[in-house]
Parts: structure tokens; C-alpha cells; sequence
């Protein structure tokens, strides 16, 4: 009986619906069965490997199999593997807490444990809209959000996202929001500076609060980055200007740091570049450093009271999840704070990243590369058919796939959104592995714009 890559891809067609993929493409796009993982490098069945250049969707901070995780999550193994957190606790959850409120912005105190990304920013939107439930202010029950925005994929998440892709099927099933234009720093006018766009960009909002603001709940947006809409980014300035606004109007600030959080931006998390604390933070992804899911939702002592009374006032945040809190996902994600603290890993990642946007800004120079982009661990290099003009090419023509399909055949996964590449690797790559992944990047870009 063979095991190599093909007896495992057809039992995979054979039962497994993947995400995010129309199945029929794998008719002549190879399935690749990953037999094991180290450090950036994944191993398929016949012995290939490939550098994770993208981070599993952007989980993996520290490696594969990294051994001091692995050690933390076997030991917790051997005590308490589940338990509810209803009623019950676990010293986990405890430390895990007590980690993260010491290292969020000044201020977030409560820790509100869910299972992934999209259930944390669940979360944070029936907190928020319960909350002013709570207070007497029952008028507040719409939210402000971003274009271009993505935030998950569960009903609630997805409303207030704003990517079409994701969001245009599913509409009818949706609450409704209001949405502005993005900062994205992409569409700024020749000559001016990403502050000053994003700064100009900012009067929209300024607007959609001033008019809206006694039936809003909340402003929901990702820092510095919106990662699923084309890893399109802006400018510190916009986050602290929205922090002034929500407090004048009266609404709450969302920060989804899912994918922005734990380093990613250049510092732990991107609302930090501004000096601003919202008053709910979603965080999820690199949050186990990508061993087991687990998302939070870190909020404030006066929201958290807003929920505290007798039991027959009805005030209770009745939200829950069977895995709230789960042992094991606490212990990866204490071991991978404790990674944060004893590595001096912002520091690290600092020199890291200065390689990789000079590495990635020599793509500038391609005829048909009109931007590359960086914030911190996050490159973007955005392709176009026209340079000058930046006009896109067409979504149907899939240029992003060849890229894809040149770089699995040189030992690298890339997974560019449309026509933009991007790399966001785990923290423990070395310079000369950032130099091939910008290598095979170069060699993806002129396939793919050859004709």
C-alpha cells in the first residue's frame, strides 16, 4: 500500500470540504498531505518541505513543534485536559488571565474566553450592544465599521466586516451597519504621507459619528492592518483620533487585534502605536501561538460592572462556548507568553523585519509591482496591470494562483489574496530564509505577469 501524497489526498477528496476553496480546483491542483512541522519548515509525505511563509493563516509565532510549547501543553496534559468554566476555574485560565491584563493597555481587566477569532468578535459585539441594554441606553444597537473591513465569518462578524467576497451571498441573513471608507494608505493622493491620508480619511468617520452616534454601539475596526481585505494598512493617527471621537460620542471603540495582535505590527499589539486603549479587545490566532484554538475578549472594569447584579435584575452576559477557557489552549498560550518575555522577541523581530521590508522593497522595481507595504512582521507586495495607474488586474485571471502553485514547487507556501503577496512569517525565520522566500516571491511575480 503506497503512503505517499496521493493516498492521502484521495482519501482527503473523498470526505473533507476545505475552507475557503472551491473544491473543484483540486481536479489539477495537488493536495498537500503535511506529515509533520519544524520551525518555519513543513514536511509533507514524500519528504518535501516547505517554508510556512504565511504562518498557517497567520497562527504560528514560534515555530512548529517548538519544543518549550509542546513541553507546557504535554504537561497540562497529564493534570486537567477540559473542564466547564461555569461555576468551575483552573489555574490556566487564572495565570493566562492575569498575563494578559498585565500586558494589554492600561485599563482592559476582564478576560472573556471564547474559541476563535470570529466568536471573540461575537462577543464583543452582543457585549457592547448589551451593555448599553444594561445602562438604560437602548437606542445604541448599530455599529460603525470600516470598508474593506473583515472580521470573521460567523452572521455577526461577518456584518460588520465589509469585504464582498465573503459578505455579498450571505446579506439577507445580516443585521445591518453603517460603513466608511477605509484609511487604507493604498489610495493616497501623490506626495502625501500616510498620516496626512489617513488624517484626511478620518472626516468620514467623524461624520458617520456625529450623525449616528445615539444609535451607535460601537466602532469595530482592525489596526494598522486589514489583513483578509488585501493586507491594505494606515497610519497610527486614524486609531488615535477614533479614540478621541468614540469618547466624545459617547461609543464604544472594538479593536479586533486577531490578527494584528502578539507582535505583528512591531509592537504587541498595534492600538499600542497609538497610545490608545479601546474598551474591547479581540484576540485570537497568535494568541497559542497557534497550537490549539482560543480567542478573548479583554474589556474594562465599568463594562464588566455593567453586568454585575442580583440575578433576578436579568443583567448577565449569558454568552457561552463548551471550550470557554479550555486548559490546554491556556497552557500554549502562557508558554508562548513566556516566550515573549524571556526572548526578547519584539527586539529580535525588530531586526528581523527591517531584513524583510528591504529584502520585499527590492520588488519595487518590477514593472508591474505598484506598491510593497509593511507593518512590522507584515509585507504586502501589491501586483497591477498598470503600474502608473494602478489599475488591478482582473479577479478571473488568478494570478495570485501561479504564484501559489511556482512556490509550493520551490518549497514555499504563499497564499496571496488576489493579486497581492504577502508574507507574514513565524518569528523564529532567519535572514537567510526571509532571502528565499523573497526569492521565490521574485521568480512567482514574473510568472505571473509575463504576458
Amino acid at each position: 500500500m503506497t503512503t505517499g501524497n496521493a493516498f492521502y489526498s484521495a482519501r482527503d477528496l473523498a470526505h473533507v470540504w476545505h475552507p475557503c476553496t472551491q473544491m473543484k480546483d483540486h481536479e489539477d491542483l495537488p493536495m498537500i498531505p503535511v506529515r509533520r512541522g519544524s520551525g518555519v519548515w513543513l514536511e509533507d509525505f514524500e519528504g518535501k518541505r516547505y517554508l510556512d511563509a504565511i504562518s498557517s493563516w497567520w497562527v504560528n509565532l514560534f515555530g512548529h513543534a517548538n519544543p518549550r510549547i509542546n513541553a507546557a501543553v504535554r504537561e497540562q496534559l497529564e493534570k486537567l485536559e477540559q473542564v466547564i468554566l461555569a461555576g468551575f476555574t483552573h489555574e490556566p485560565v487564572i495565570a493566562l488571565s492575569e498575563a494578559l491584563t498585565a500586558i494589554a493597555p492600561r485599563g482592559l481587566t476582564r478576560c472573556f474566553y471564547a474559541d476563535n477569532g470570529s466568536s471573540a468578535v461575537e462577543v464583543a459585539v452582543k457585549m457592547s450592544f448589551h451593555y448599553w441594554r444594561n445602562v438604560g441606553k437602548t437606542a445604541k444597537r448599530r455599529f460603525i465599521t470600516l470598508s474593506n473591513s473583515y472580521h470573521g465569518e460567523t452572521l455577526g462578524a461577518l456584518a460588520v466586516g465589509n469585504v464582498e467576497l465573503y459578505k455579498e451571498i450571505y446579506q439577507p441573513l445580516l443585521m445591518d451597519v453603517i460603513t466608511v471608507p477605509s484609511p487604507d494608505c493604498f489610495g493616497r493622493e501623490p506626495g502625501e504621507s500616510w498620516a496626512e491620508h489617513s488624517t484626511r480619511k478620518f472626516a468620514h468617520m467623524e461624520a458617520a459619528l456625529a450623525k449616528h452616534a445615539h444609535e451607535t454601539a460601537a466602532v469595530i475596526l482592525e489596526p494598522l492592518v486589514q489583513c483578509a481585505g488585501s493586507m491594505r494598512m494606515y497610519d497610527p493617527v486614524y486609531l488615535a483620533l477614533l479614540r478621541q471621537a468614540c469618547d466624545r460620542h459617547g461609543v464604544h471603540l472594538i479593536a479586533d487585534e486577531i490578527a494584528v495582535g502578539f507582535g505583528r505590527t512591531g509592537t504587541m499589539f498595534a492600538c499600542e502605536q497609538a497610545g490608545i486603549r479601546p474598551d474591547m479587545m479581540c484576540l485570537s490566532k497568535g494568541l497559542t501561538a497557534g497550537y490549539l484554538p482560543l480567542s478573548a475578549v479583554i474589556t474594562t472594569d465599568p463594562i464588566y460592572a455593567a453586568f454585575y447584579d442580583e440575578y433576578v435584575k436579568l443583567t448577565a452576559f449569558l454568552h457561552s462556548h463548551s471550550f470557554t477557557g479550555n486548559p490546554l489552549a491556556c497552557s500554549a498560550a502562557l508558554a508562548s507568553l513566556d516566550i515573549f518575555r524571556t526572548d526578547d522577541v519584539l527586539t529580535r523581530n525588530r531586526s528581523l523585519a527591517a531584513h524583510l521590508g528591504a529584502r520585499a522593497r527590492e520588488l519595487e522595481a518590477h514593472p508591474h509591482v505598484a506598491e510593497v507595504r509593511q507593518h512590522g512582521m507584515i509585507v504586502a507586495v501589491e501586483l497591477a496591470r498598470d503600474k502608473a495607474r494602478r489599475e488591478p488586474y482582473p479577479w478571473q485571471e488568478r494570478r495570485g494562483l501561479k504564484i501559489y502553485r511556482h512556490a509550493l514547487s520551490r518549497g514555499v507556501l504563499l497564499r496571496p489574496i488576489g493579486t497581492v503577496l504577502y508574507f507574514m512569517p513565524p518569528y523564529v525565520i532567519t535572514p537567510e530564509e526571509i532571502d528565499l522566500m523573497v526569492e521565490v516571491a521574485r521568480e512567482g511575480i514574473e510568472l505571473a505577469t509575463c504576458d
